[in-house]
């Protein structure tokens, strides 16, 4: 009854009655032979398996059904005189003609010492509550069903020849292996499976007419683990796009909900991936990662994870969780989050898994991890208490470790060796140089005072909403111009700092700001990959290559193009520069949704933007002295239009529209594009192409289409369409107008200014008020 994982494939019926053999759970059996027996019929077939502390012999002397033979329970009373010498019982003939003289003797002489040592392992399988039990008699065909420890041991009862050798305790809790009885089984195999913890032993045994796999999965008393199988049924709605899944919570709370989707992963992935391994933990701090935390830690267990690291108070950034799975080898991680959607009881949660290389799943897995969560029908869980993640240490539960570590210190170990810290130290410290970072109440502000006060010297007052809160303290944590606010007033203050930035709920986005200047994230990532050799030692050979996601303006190009790099254009999703930087053809990249990064982990990171833009600011002004001018991120920016160009960019994000208006407007569009010609005149614009951005991967061949809808126009214009994957509800329409701007007298020019024309056809073109009613976007980036 411990066994709670048993697939049958075929009937099982009297005619397919098996003998049952019971292996030790811990150590593999030293020896299983399968040979005739002068003492059963010649088809029936004894099982012999001795393990470390017990032998069985199980011996199945029952004919079945179908070959003619009823068994019969008849009633009956002691006989005198059956008193037996060592030759045996000898008696008249007339004597053992008397009613069941000879029955009594062979049942009571030959079979009552087995059977009482059966009905005694049978009492202790009556113990065990149920068995979940899969039936799919055909590939078509599948039903669930409990079987209780009671009818097992009926089960058990009707092979009247068992010999016991050894004590049958929890201590020694079998597994069991279900043979045919009638044919050899033609393969008995006895492997590690992914579902099993690391010591115990799946049997895999094939007959002529069916299969049974067992699957034991509770471990020892002495292992201190006890794992459950827990029935549940498939939900609807646990499509993994780009960043995981992302829900309300309430959805989330759901029952199984979150638990489902966590056992439909370790169903998507090899045994190797995970089998007493090593997986990462962490999350933003929003409401729910606290129970969610315990849930993962529980499932974890109970798939066989060998050890999980987890972050202190189950806080650890999303580029954290990538430095640290790649620093300590570990298998993989979850991340939970939903990044930088708000969040709360009413707000929204998510989770995420990344591989070993620290990279978010490819699609091959969340395409898998989905099938699963259609079919799935138990989840695997270790009975442990809720682990104390509030102060670092180490737990063990058996073979299972749960560490929480200091989730700053790798990460922190990183950053030093990838910036020059006495360099930054040396800017921040200077009394005409003031700095301002808005953590948003997120996950940040868990690095903000170690990295930026501690480390690097900045003044405490130079931290803002920086404790991490479940709420973010009741704001988005989005670092843009609408939802930033704190920072933004602050640096279009009158006497604002030099230099600002903030993060986002997870920590992998950031915003840069100067004193009353706001850095897009396109110019961002062409400027830090222009100053990047110079700046920071990481980039000391200069970088490998440069990407971009495609609705990102072209900035980046263009800084490719004159320093001679390899240059790539990827959809949406950081996942997407993943086999790049793994093929050694890409170090930096970023995204214009506020993503930057390179190949020092595998996700985007708004804390390495950051210092990446201190090192250019103090590279710049390392030798100016204290009252002369310094450069100011304007002027950083300005020298580099000059030098590059300007491609006036904004995004119009209209969130959480009716997602049948959405899915109209697009294929309306699609449509367009299918008739559009080169040449054709939209106002003062002359189209170049237009298309549905497909891409294939360099690095491995694989296809990534429907990526957004492009309209680009012969002077380098662009106007790109996307519906967003990122929101829990809803659908996010998002608009992109890109402008290039070679003249230097026209960079000072108000982006919105020098975009109205495009942005005026983009909206007529898509015809976005009629498809969804909406007049104004929520947000203007």
């Amino acid at each position: 009854m411990a066994v709670p994982s048993l697939k049958l494939e075929g009937a099982l019926a009297r005619s397919t009655l098996p003998s049952i053999s019971i292996l030790h759970p811990i150590a593999a059996p030293r020896v299983a032979l399968f040979s005739s027996s002068p003492l059963l019929p010649r088809k029936l077939l004894p099982c012999y398996i001795s393990g470390r502390s017990f032998r069985f012999v199980v011996k199945a002397s029952v004919q079945t059904a179908s070959e003619g033979l009823q068994i019969k329970a008849i009633p009956t009373k002691p006989v005198e005189g059956q008193k037996t010498g060592t030759s045996g019982l000898r008696k008249k003939v007339k004597v053992f003609q008397q009613e069941n003289y000879l029955a009594n003797w062979i049942q009571v002489a030959c079979f009552k010492p087995f059977q009482e040592d059966l009905s005694s392992i049978c009492g202790f399988i009556k113990a065990f509550p149920y068995l979940p039990l899969s039936i799919a008699p055909s590939s078509t065909q599948r039903r669930d069903s409990l079987v209780g420890g009671e009818e097992i041991a009926k089960f058990l009862m009707a092979v009247p020849s068992l010999k016991f050798e050894g004590a049958l305790t929890r201590s020694t809790l079998p597994s069991i292996s279900i043979l045919h009885p009638i044919a050899a089984p033609r393969v008995a195999s006895f492997s590690s499976s992914p579902l099993l913890p690391r010591k115990l032993l799946p049997c895999c045994i094939s007959g002529r007419s069916f299969r049974f796999v067992v699957k034991a999965s509770v471990q020892t008393a002495s292992e201190g683990l006890q794992i459950k199988a827990i029935p549940t049924k498939p939900v609807e709605g646990q499509k993994t796009g780009t960043s995981g899944l992302r829900k309300k919570v309430k959805v989330f709370q759901q029952e199984n909900y979150l638990a489902n989707w966590i056992q439909a992963l370790f169903n998507s992935l090899p045994l190797e991936d995970y089998k007493d391994g090593v997986l990462v933990l962490g999350g933003d701090g929003r409401y729910f990662n606290r129970e969610a935390a315990q849930i993962i830690i529980k499932i974890a267990a109970g798939n066989g994870v060998g050890k999980i690291l987890v972050g202190r108070d189950g806080l650890m950034s999303t580029p954290a969780v990538s430095a640290v799975i790649r620093k300590q080898k570990a298998n993989g991680g979850f991340i939970m989050s939903a990044s930088h959607n708000p969040g709360g009881p009413e707000y929204d949660w998510g989770i995420k898994f990344n591989y070993s290389s620290g990279q978010p799943a490819p699609e091959s897995i969340t395409d898998k991890i989905y099938g699963n969560t259609l079919s799935i029908s138990e989840i695997k869980t270790a009975d442990i208490p809720d682990v104390d993640l509030s102060s670092v240490g180490t737990v063990r539960y058996g073979n299972f470790t749960v560490e929480v570590v200091d989730p700053v210190s790798d990460y922190l170990e990183l950053m030093e060796e990838v910036f020059d810290f006495q360099l930054i130290k040396d800017l921040i410290s200077r009394a005409d140089f003031r700095f301002s970072f808005d953590a948003m109440h997120a996950v940040t502000g868990a690095y903000a005072k170690p990295i930026f006060v501690d480390r690097l010297g900045a003044s405490l007052d130079s931290i803002s909403n920086g404790v991490p809160l479940e709420d973010f303290g009741h704001g988005h944590p989005d670092p843009n111009l609408t939802y930033a606010k704190d920072l933004v007033n602050i640096m279009y203050a009158k006497d604002a700092p030099d230099f600002g930035a903030a993060s986002d709920g997870d920590g992998d986005r950031n915003m840069i700001l100067g004193r009353g200047f706001f850095i897009t994230p396109s110019d961002s990532v062409a400027i830090i990959a222009a100053n990047a050799q110079a700046a920071i030692p990481y980039f000391k050979d200069g970088p490998k290559g440069l990407a971009r996601s495609m609705p990102t303006s072209g900035a980046l190009d263009r800084v490719a193009s004159k320093l001679n790099l390899p240059f790539f254009e990827v959809p949406t999703g950081w996942k997407f520069f993943g086999n790049l930087m793994d093929a050694g053809r890409l170090s930096i990249c970023g995204e214009e949704s506020f993503g930057t990064g390179s190949d020092h982990i595998r996700e985007k990171d708004g804390i390495w933007a950051v210092l990446a833009w201190l090192s250019i600011i103090a590279y710049q002004n390392k030798d100016k002295k204290v009252g002369e001018k310094l450069v100011s991120v304007a002027d950083i920016a300005k020298e580099h239009w000059a030098t590059y160009g300007r491609n006036f960019f904004s995004r119009y994000d209209y969130e959480e529209c009716e997602s049948s208006g959405a899915n109209k407007m697009m294929e309306y569009l699609r449509d367009i594009i299918s008739k559009t010609k080169q040449g054709e005149k939209y106002g003062n614009y002359t189209l170049d192409f237009a298309d549905d951005f497909s891409y294939t991967d360099p690095v491995d061949g694989s296809v990534a289409s429907k990526q957004g809808l492009r309209f680009v126009f012969t002077d380098g214009s662009r106007i790109i369409y996307r519906l967003s994957g990122t929101g829990s509800a809803g659908a996010t329409i998002r608009i992109y107008i890109e402008q290039f701007e070679p003249d230097v007298a026209k960079h000072d020019v108000d982006a919105q200014t020098a975009l109205k024309p495009l942005i005026d056809l983009a909206l007529s073109i898509s015809k976005l008020e009629e498809f969804t009613g909406r007049e104004k976007p929520t947000v203007i980036t």
